[in-house]
């Protein structure tokens, strides 16, 4: 149960001016990939993967959080050529501008098969272009951390009113969901989380799913673990090379990165998938974990609004008012095909009848 847990915080790291340009000698790359994570196993496969298939023309050097950069670091570490690559999210760089949000995920937003579809050929990726080209990053989709979970709790939540000054850890727009109803947004580092918990500095807090929650000890500071977590309906993981480095890959060596990048994304949704599932077992059956699905009548309140806040980001300027147009044209078109295909065949094999032995 070892795979996402965030070991480093984004002041433990060395100064990113402090690294060195990368090296070219003899047609041969060393590449620096710095992650805003720990090293787990499909950023592994990715730089192991690239080097194999390069022939060790392009040689690449994963680093975790803090080990070259801080988590936050890695955008301009990145941007400025002092690193690489990195593996990131990138609603963390929405001081730069508010339309990175989309290109991770938003509140009610879009399901990982639906944002990949979005990005791939719905116009996202021509848009993540032009918004990471101002920073000198060509970015990708390298795969998501699936529908999150909405969180643990001290107490259980019976109706909406229980959020008012209720002190919760919760990120980026979710955050400000929560201070709409009420509670007092606490946003603290990973490893700060469960301690606060613990003292009572914090009611409730929401870190990603089963798998990176228990790395952290959630389990261990409150028993009440809810779902869905409509906050993070599909967090797009991501994958952004210097620009400028890109630009200087020949075809081959382009298309051999992408064709990595479709293959890792595979793996991290299988690894996650598998993680996930294995680890809510252990803490229902072994942790005394109580798993609540919210109420519907607060899920409408959090839907409400959560549309209030995307459409306010969303006119922050005319450029993440295109983002913001694009992603809500693809959310209404394809809500039709995912509720008549995924969601009425799990409606259907929830249904009790006797399946196999």
């Amino acid at each position: 149960m070892k795979r996402r847990t965030f070991l480093a915080s984004a002041g433990t790291a060395a100064a990113a001016s402090t690294l060195p340009a990368p090296a070219i000698a003899q047609g041969i790359r060393e590449l620096k990939l710095v992650s805003s994570f720990p090293v787990f196993p499909a950023i592994r496969l990715l730089a192991d993967t690239i080097t194999e298939l390069s022939e060790g023309r392009l040689r690449v050097k994963a680093f975790g959080a803090g080990e070259l950069v801080g988590s936050f670091e890695v955008f301009d570490a990145v941007s400025e050529g002092v690193a690489d690559m990195y593996w990131s999210s990138e609603h963390y760089w929405q001081d730069r501008s508010a339309a990175f949000a989309f290109f991770t995920t938003v509140p009610f937003g879009l399901t990982p098969a639906e944002a990949a579809a979005w990005i791939h050929l719905g116009g996202g990726q021509q848009l993540w272009d032009e918004l990471s080209a101002n920073f000198n990053l060509k970015p990708f989709h390298v795969g998501n951390s699936s529908v999150q979970m909405g969180g643990w709790y001290k107490e259980k939540i019976s109706s909406i009113k229980d959020y008012e000054g209720l002190r919760i850890r919760i990120p980026a727009l979710g955050g400000e969901v929560m201070r709409r109803l009420g509670a007092i947004v606490v946003n603290l580092p990973p490893n700060d989380i469960v301690p606060a918990m613990k003292s009572g500095a914090l009611d409730a807090a929401e870190w990603v799913g089963p798998i990176d929650d228990f790395g952290l000890g959630f389990h261990t500071a409150a028993k009440n673990y809810y779902y869905p977590g409509f906050h993070e309906p599909g967090a797009v993981q991501a994958f952004a090379i210097n620009k400028k480095l890109w630009d200087s890959l020949t075809s081959v060596e382009q298309n051999l990165i992408e064709t990595v990048l479709a293959r890792t994304a595979a793996f991290d949704h299988a690894d996650l998938h598998v993680s996930n599932m294995s680890t809510l077992a252990a803490l229902l059956e072994k942790h005394g974990v109580q798993l609540h699905k919210f109420d519907d009548e607060i899920l409408r309140t959090f839907g409400k609004v959560s549309g209030e806040v995307v459409a306010e980001v969303g006119a922050s300027d005319p450029f993440t008012r295109r983002v913001y147009d694009s992603y809500m044209k693809f959310r209404r078109t394809t809500i039709l095909w995912t509720d008549i295909s995924q969601r009425a065949y799990l409606n259907a094999r929830a249904l009790d009848f006797p399946y196999g032995n």
